[in-house]
């Protein structure tokens, strides 16, 4: 009889600015991925294009039958379409599920939202192992929550829990979803903290440039800082959790931003949770996707899909 061959799930992550595709082991490490530009503004069919051409490459590289797949992406995941994604045009009328069921050649998939998946990974595996009651920060392209309550990644009653992109910033402010808008996010979000810089200098810039820039106010980064940090207080006094961990592109500027942050938690919510970095600053949703596969097999319940 011939050995058994090893098996391994597929995992990919669908964002603002970059997709990875990986596969991992039963185990949930990961053993090989792969990275390539959203293209975003090009539309979501040749994303979905290419990225299925790099799962190829990847399921081609990984020893081994492909047992399952989990896909994340922003925004909440439906067969007609993904809400919520104003990083992402044209996602809302994308069937994701059966595309990628199609494109994949496979019956079953699961998916999430991509920092809900991060935050199970997090919680599974990461800086939020052993926590109760936790929440992860990510600080990207857009900025948004993954809620843990009772060890267990929490969804709200339409899967748009931890939707912080949406709060409003001012109590005179009108101009929110029901008009298009994501107000934090259009004001700390990566995409649009570069945006505005570059508008104030008159050039275009990063969100990573942002950081070292020598020609930007003093109060640039201040500004920011203190309206990011006031809401994720917020949630915090909200929640009350025994920790915040922090992910996402900006992380790599955490000396930066993470002091600020344990600076204002401390000041002013009753019960300070810990403020760590994520574990996986570049890849937690990934292996949140993964994470998802995993537990389809396992027959453990995923968040259900839209119709």
């Amino acid at each position: 009889m011939a050995p058994e061959r090893a098996g391994y799930v597929l995992a990919i992550d669908f964002g603002g600015t970059k997709i990875a595709v990986g596969s991992a082991r039963l185990e949930g490490e990961l053993i090989l991925s792969d990275r390539i530009e959203t293209q975003a503004q090009q539309g979501p069919r040749q994303a979905i294009e290419r990225a299925l051409a790099a799962a190829q490459r990847v399921r081609e590289r990984t020893p081994g039958d492909c047992l399952g797949v989990g896909a994340v992406s922003p925004g909440i995941i439906a067969e007609t379409g993904v809400q919520l994604t104003p990083n992402l045009p044209g996602w809302d009328r994308l069937p994701l599920p059966a595309v990628l069921r199609d494109g994949l050649g496979v019956s079953s998939i699961a998916v999430a939202n991509d920092v809900n998946a991060a935050a199970l990974a997090e919680t599974r595996w990461g800086a939020l192992a052993g926590s109760e009651i936790g929440v992860f920060v990510t600080l990207s392209t857009g900025v948004r929550a993954g809620l843990v309550i009772g060890g267990q990644v929490f969804e709200g009653a339409h899967g748009a829990a931890g939707e912080i992109g949406y709060s409003v910033r001012d109590p005179a402010d009108r101009a929110g979803f029901a008009a298009g808008h994501a107000p934090l996010e259009e004001f700390v979000g990566g995409r649009a903290l570069g945006e505005r810089a570059g508008a104030l200098l008159g050039q275009s810039l990063t969100a990573a440039e942002v950081f070292s820039h020598p020609d930007l106010p003093g109060g640039f980064l201040d500004e920011w800082l203190a309206e990011l940090t006031m809401h994720v207080a917020n949630l915090a006094i909200a929640l009350d959790p025994e920790r915040i961990a922090v992910g996402g592109g900006l992380m790599a500027h955490a000396d930066r931003i993470l002091p600020v942050l344990r600076e204002r938690v401390e000041a002013v919510v009753p019960f300070p949770p810990e403020v760590v970095p994520a574990r996986f600053l570049h890849d937690g949703a990934l292996r949140g996707a993964a994470a998802l596969a995993l537990d389809a097999l396992a027959g453990a319940p995923v968040p259900e899909v839209a119709r």
